[in-house]
């Protein structure tokens, strides 16, 4: 456990590239390990989420090996070859790997047993077994449906056509990764769209995935069973949602701006810089290009005055990771900010609704939180600090109070960054260089 403290900033500035994007870095190891031929990932994600899928696939029979210029080769089985896994598959704290694994599996004849941290082993995972045993795969799990969990994949895979309860990329991810090697066509329907990394990558490897526009504006989404994947370049864009810690920093810590480079700009992921448009953020996106079918631009991010919003329901699944560092604008914002759907947030790598509703009242913000809802009444620029936070081992939520000590009164204290390394390794150096003031309690103090 490493506590980390943040104390205001004077201005930041400069240029700098976010990791990669850990939703695509997944992804494109996953399917990378059921293609012929080899994959070449450029810009993947080191954090140790990523690094989990990576030693996942070797278990399963693929290698995955990093090179000197930090490329990454892959050299899948194609589909349908995974070998069964000599040892349990620790999957630390990805609920991503977790679940898109699970996917692959069950229509893989073998048997695996996943696990991982405190944090994910406490996820339900209900979610993925009910569409999964659809497909004639058997799961065996701890109470409330959560790992540690067997995985019987099935020799027989029957395709489905499912109907997603709740928005959820994961879900939706896992039955189609399921589909790619069940015979015929498997069709997940959603009510509102979610991200779509897993049909662009599916795509870019060569599977024949069709979205159509259904009925009272759902979504089909199909995969034709059993096509011949090959291994492709993959260029890993900027991660957005690790981009939007340095972006809001800029955006409150006056005089500030920032360029962020290479950020991917998948429609479906863009809702902060929405919102944050909204409440008059200074953004602009320049250099607009395309990396492996993900839309790509530069983000230039000059601070500025917001106001408070409200942010409906809806965009929810374009920004659920989002929640935690809007909420920081939200409490240097003028004004009051509702925001509403977030029950998602309950079940993430923590509590985050919960988590940030706490963090922000000890740091002097006042807030209500509702089951699925946060209010926050900014500050108008004025934000007390103080506080010491409890992050409950959520990467996000220690680098969001790290932010909001850049814009305070007074230091703020977080009790845990080593969870940052998860998806955002060398997040302090990197933020440090541009200007930030934070590192440990003995060197920045209050």
């Amino acid at each position: 456990m490493t506590p980390m403290a943040s104390r205001p900033a004077h201005t930041l500035t400069g240029v700098a590239r976010v990791p990669g994007d850990k939703s695509i870095s997944h992804r494109a190891l996953l399917i990378g390990a059921l293609s012929t031929e080899e994959t070449v990932i450029e810009g993947l994600l080191e954090g140790e989420d990523v690094l989990r899928t990576a030693a996942a696939i070797r278990a399963l029979g693929a290698t995955a090996e990093r090179s000197t210029d930090s490329v990454w080769r892959v050299r899948g089985r194609g589909l349908g070859g995974l070998v069964e896994p000599a040892d349990i598959l620790d999957m630390g704290n990805s609920g991503t790997a977790a679940r898109l694994l699970m996917g692959i599996l069950a229509s893989h004849p073998l048997t695996a047993f996943l696990t991982g941290d405190a944090s994910l082993n406490r996820r339900p995972m209900g979610r993925v077994r009910g569409p999964l045993e659809q497909f004639g795969a058997q799961l065996i799990t701890r109470s409330a449906d959560r790992m540690p969990l067997a995985i019987i994949g099935t020799a027989d895979p029957v395709p489905v056509r499912y109907r997603l309860p709740v928005a959820s990329a994961q879900v939706k991810s896992a039955v189609l990764l399921a589909g790619l090697n069940t015979p015929g066509v498997t069709t997940v329907i959603e009510q509102q769209p979610t991200r779509d990394h897993t049909e662009r990558m599916l795509r870019h490897f060569g599977a024949d995935v069709e979205s159509v526009e259904a009925d009272e504006g759902a979504w089909e989404i199909s995969v034709a069973g059993q096509p011949e994947l090959r291994g492709r370049p993959v260029q890993v864009p900027a991660d957005i949602s690790s981009a939007a810690f340095p972006m809001v920093a800029a955006l409150i810590v006056p005089g500030s701006e920032v360029t962020l480079t290479d950020v991917g700009i998948n429609p479906l992921r863009t809702g902060l810089v929405h919102t944050l448009r909204e409440m008059g953020a200074d953004i602009e996106m320049r250099n607009e290009r395309t990396f492996a079918g993900e839309p790509v631009a530069d983000l230039f991010v000059r601070a500025g005055r917001l106001a408070g919003v409200t942010v409906p329901a809806s965009r929810a699944p374009s920004m659920i990771d989002e929640y935690p560092i809007l909420a920081i604008a939200a409490a240097v914002a003028e004004g009051k900010t509702e925001m509403r759907g977030l029950a998602e947030l309950r079940v993430k790598e923590s509590d985050r609704l919960g988590a940030m509703a706490r963090g922000l009242a000890a740091c002097g913000v006042s807030i209500e939180e509702g089951d699925d809802s946060l209010t926050v009444h900014g500050c108008a620029g004025n934000v007390p600090g103080g506080g010491n936070i409890a992050t409950d081992l959520d990467h996000r939520v220690a680098m969001a109070f790290l932010v909001l000590g850049l814009a305070s009164d007074r230091a703020v204290v977080v009790d845990d960054a080593d969870p940052i390394d998860t998806s955002f390794p060398g997040f302090i150096a990197l933020m440090n260089r541009l200007g930030a003031r934070i590192g440990p309690l003995t060197e920045v103090g209050s």
